[in-house]
Formats: structure tokens, sequence, C-alpha cells
């Protein structure tokens, strides 16, 4: 997942807003806040934090970046603003899916069964 820029950062919470207005999910409205948020304020989150509170089959959401501390051992979707190389890795290698905010508000627009960490 490459870096996303601060104009790209701006269309994907304009992009959630409208999709949360449309839909009238609040969930997309939460993480469009989170996302607009200064850099020092957007959330990091270890992997052992989304191993411990999800369960197989999850799809969690991160606005801010997952670091690669701990370990995965299930099988879950992450969405978030950036993953690091590692952290990638080891979700792939647990089966897992990594996939952009923008691909997970186009395949669930109505953001049913989507967790937010961070």
């Amino acid at each position: 997942m490459k870096r996303i820029k601060n104009n790209e950062i701006m269309q994907v919470i304009n992009d959630l807003k409208v999709l949360a207005i449309e839909n009238k999910v609040p969930l997309w409205k939460r993480v469009a806040v989170e996302l607009g948020k200064p850099s020092r304020q957007k959330r990091e989150v270890n992997l052992f934090k989304l191993d411990k509170h999800s369960k197989e089959g999850d799809v969690i959401i991160v606005p801010g970046k997952v670091l690669g501390t701990g370990e995965m051992s299930k099988k879950i979707t992450v969405a978030a603003l950036s993953l690091s190389e590692s952290a990638k890795e080891k979700i792939l290698a647990a089966n897992g899916n990594v996939i952009s905010i923008k691909e997970l508000m186009q395949k669930n627009p109505k953001g049913s069964k989507v967790k937010i960490m961070g």
C-alpha cells in the first residue's frame, strides 16, 4: 500500500462524508472526522491489538496507521490509511486481506459489520 498524499486524504474524507449522507451511515462520518485530525493525533494500532480484539473474518478499519508489533493469528480484512511493511506481511501471512479505505467504501457502502479500531 503506497503512502497517501494530503490531497488524496482530503478526497477520501469528502467521499466518506458523501457516502455517510447518501446511505445514512454514521460509521463513515466518524472515520472522516478521525482522518481529518492533525497527523499528531492520528491513530496508530499494533497488530497484537487487532488480533486481540477481532474475530475470524472481521472487517476492521483503522483511520491511521497499522504497525507490525505482534503477530496475527486470525484471517481478517484490514482497511487503513497506511500500514507498515511488516504489518502488511503478517496480515497476508495469516491469509488476511489488506485493502484501502476507498476500496472498503466501494465494496461495503452500508458499512455493515465493519469495526473501527484504534
